[in-house]
Order: structure tokens, then sequence, then C-alpha cells
């Protein structure tokens, strides 16, 4: 089936574009959602008359993402998580931990724009995260995960046996 694209779609094509695609994919979901249409002589008139506007469309897309990736630039985001001796966490920082200390820093980010292309983090240590915020604009950001520290629990023991010993 042949269709004509009406914005960029990752491993198929750019705006404007014919391509070949099976036809369950094209009538299912590229039509549907309005990122495709049939390739038919009408179509490729309507597309050729709308061409500039989808193209401003798709321009004023990257520039928001872009803005929103100069944002995003420098940051850190440090979290804490219970671990054991060695670092290793116990459960995992995922994308949905990533995107809600962002989200209440003051960034808004959605979960399916992080990408961790080894899974979710296990362990304590800095990673380099990327956040995909449109197919042209990427920005990376440095997470920290720390290890809560048990510390505070051995000195509550402690000032709880000294009252103790001054009761008696």
């Amino acid at each position: 089936m042949q269709i004509i694209l009406l914005q960029r779609i990752v491993n198929l094509g750019k705006l404007g574009e014919t391509v070949d695609v099976k036809p369950g994919y094209g009538r299912n979901f590229l039509i549907p959602l309005g990122k495709a249409l049939p390739a038919t002589k009408a179509n490729i008139e309507k597309f050729e008359a709308r061409r500039a506007e989808l193209e401003a469309e798709e321009a004023k897309d990257v520039a928001v993402a872009q803005e929103r990736a100069d944002a995003l630039t420098d940051v850190n985001v440090i979290m804490r998580a219970k671990s054991g001796d060695e670092g290793k966490l116990f459960g995992s920082i995922g994308t949905r931990d990533i995107a809600e200390a962002l989200t209440n820093s003051g960034l808004e980010v959605d979960r399916a724009e992080i990408k961790l292309p080894e899974g979710t983090l296990r362990q304590v240590g800095e990673y380099n995260v990327d956040i995909q915020l449109h197919h042209d604009v990427t920005a990376s950001i440095l997470v920290t995960i720390l290890s809560e520290e048990g510390n505070n629990d051995d000195e509550d023991d402690v000032a709880d046996e000294s009252e103790d010993y001054s009761e008696e």
C-alpha cells in the first residue's frame, strides 16, 4: 500500500515522502491517526497544497522541543534510594521515577520521552540519561542515585539507651 507521510515517522520516512507499507499498518494505524494519507492523485494534490503549512507546523514543533532541551541542559537529578552494602538498590529507578523528579522540580517531562536503553537503574552512581523531546531533538541529563544512609537509626538507638539510664 502506498501512502504519503504527513509527518516524520521513525524508520519509515520524512514529511511528504511516498512510501510502501503493509496494508494493515496503513489502514489501522497511520491513516486513522492522521499521520498519512493514501497515495491517490487527489490526495497528492491536496498534500502539495498543504505542504508549506505542514512544514511550518513541524518547524514549530522542533523549535518548542529545542527550547525544552535548552532548559534541560546542565540538569542534575539527585535521587535517594535504599541500597545494600555493595551499592545495589532494593528495587530500581525507572522512567516514571525520573519523570516524576523532573516534573516536581518544574521541568515538564513525560515518561515516554525518557530513554533508558539498558533498562532500569539498579546501582548507586551517576548515569547520563537521554530525553528524546522530538525525533530530531535529544537532551541529556545527569541522574545521581545516592544511598539512603542508615546512620541516623544508629544514633537514635544510642539516644534511646541514654534516656533509659537517666530514668533509673
